[in-house]
């Protein structure tokens, strides 16, 4: 994997760049109230494993669906359409600033593929599987690198070092400290304040909201994108780990091992769920 110290540094627009790239969209059906998907998910970041990938709809004015279908089923194909692994089905998730459907599957070898929703465009929405040499980022089953993240005690010059209202309580130890504790790691990197998607402040009021019933199984930190409220110069925490997007959660197993990474938005619901799965 690529160190972050080969790679040229990233100022507030490159990593906003990163973030808009994530608006795929690809008209939908002949329905009599068509409807599009757009990705939420950031591109050319997914190594071979398990999938994720979650959608949006919207209407003909590019304007969000939040009473959509109950579930939406789709399959994922190679680019000359043959199907990829089992039928898929992802259930409507409401959360703010748009409902969203999470699609999982798994893939195996890098390369390009299209996830074709039915009812929807024949070719799909394509999407890339990258090797994951090419990838900086951690993902499952790489060691998720301490860093001592902004404290209470040591801002390490990040001010605020929490912009949600009231500030989170996930800045009591460093994300070195957290692994070292022994317990699994869950660790958040956005900004309330300024997420250029809209998704973080739901992503941690979901963190906030869930904490109390894993405490015993996991260690929740939470690091700021920016190092002040000029929200231009990103913070140490981005470059520590080579992000060019957020909002993403990181969890570890209790040697600091990443058992998976969820990225673009999540809300309470799949949080337990894979909180849930990785505790058990």
């Amino acid at each position: 994997m690529t160190s972050p110290s080969d790679r040229p540094g990233l100022d507030r627009r490159t990593f906003l760049v990163g973030v808009a790239a994530t608006g795929l969209l690809a008209a939908c059906g002949s329905d009599p109230e068509p409807f599009s998907l757009i990705q939420r998910f950031p591109a050319g970041v997914a190594t071979p494993g398990e999938i994720r990938l979650p959608f949006s709809l919207v209407d003909s004015r590019a304007e969000f669906i939040n009473n959509g279908p109950t579930e939406l089923r789709a399959r994922v194909t190679d680019l000359d359409g043959n199907a990829i692994g089992e039928p898929l089905v992802a259930v409507r998730r409401d959360v703010s600033p748009s409902s969203y459907y999470s699609f999982r599957t798994v893939i195996d070898t890098p390369g390009f593929y299209a996830i074709v929703v039915d009812g929807g465009p024949a070719d799909g929405a394509n999407f890339q599987v990258s090797d994951p040499s090419e990838v900086a980022i951690p993902g499952p089953g790489d060691t998720l690198g301490g860093f001592d993240t902004p404290t209470l005690v040591d801002p390490g010059g990040v001010d605020p070092i929490c912009t949600r209202q009231p500030m989170c309580e996930f800045h009591a130890m460093t994300l070195t400290d957290a692994l070292a504790a022994g317990s699994g790691v869950a660790y958040f990197v956005g900004t309330p304040a300024f997420c250029a998607t809209g998704s973080c402040t739901p992503a941690l009021e979901a963190l906030v909201e869930v904490q109390p019933d894993y405490s015993d199984s996991f260690v929740v930190v939470h690091a700021e994108v920016y190092d002040d409220t000029t929200a231009i110069t990103l913070a140490p925490a981005v470059s520590a780990l080579d992000l060019t997007f957020e909002p993403t959660l990181f969890i570890t197993d209790t040697n600091g091992v990443i058992v998976e990474r969820i990225d673009g938005l999540w809300d309470v619901t799949e949080l337990r769920e894979r909180l849930d799965i990785h505790s058990a």
